[in-house]
């Protein structure tokens, strides 16, 4: 058992900063997963993302050492947005991020998609590498997929996911609730495609 997993993450970025590397690897460990997936399904390449995710945690080290972090209790809101901000430097190299814009989100349609947020949001992290779920979020227009990977995989509240993007809340809340109404309507169309609408994930 690590003597280090019942810290909380400030209690061991504490540790580490203050020599105690096993510390640091707890604190790895703790949010590789959840980190290593949001950039995967950023960048749709895994050597590339094994590429990113190196980058990011020299960044994060290098901005531990440097005072740069401020405990805000949320180490991995942190974190992502440094990936996604890797992730973006990235696609300006190549010059192939989208610039897909979305409609703007209407307050009138959110209570009703309150409860299809909640049952899809429990399909999506129940299929979280599944290629289903990889094909659904490809259909996507790029803002609403990046909404929905930092939402759901990177598991950001809005005010997070808006900090990262730099767009308002409301935008953030759009984008997410326009991403699964999509959703919602492929599932439909690929249930009724198999001969069954697939009512227990909507």
């Amino acid at each position: 058992m690590n003597k280090y997993q019942d810290f909380t993450d400030h209690e061991l970025i504490r540790m580490y900063i203050a020599g105690n590397n096993q510390a640091f690897t707890t604190l790895v460990h703790r949010h590789k997963n959840r980190l290593y997936t949001t950039i995967v399904l950023l960048v749709r390449n895994r050597d590339l993302a094994e590429d990113i995710f190196q980058e990011v945690f020299i960044k994060i080290v290098n901005a531990l050492h440097s005072g740069q972090y401020s405990d805000n209790n949320r180490f991995l809101a942190w974190a992502v947005r440094i990936a996604h901000n890797c992730c973006i430097s990235h696609f300006r190299k190549v010059n192939s991020w989208s610039k897909t814009v979305v409609a703007g989100y209407n307050d009138e349609m959110g209570d009703s998609l309150d409860y299809m947020e909640h049952s899809i949001e429990h399909h999506l992290i129940a299929h979280e590498t599944s290629q289903e779920i990889n094909a659904l979020l490809d259909q996507l227009p790029t803002v609403q997929r990046e909404a929905v990977i930092l939402r759901y995989y990177a598991d950001l509240s809005y005010k997070e996911m808006a900090q990262t993007v730099g767009i308002s809340i409301n935008t953030a809340l759009g984008r997410v609730r326009y991403a699964l109404m999509n959703l919602r309507k492929q599932m439909l169309v690929e249930g009724e495609g198999e001969g069954e609408v697939q009512s227990r994930y909507i």
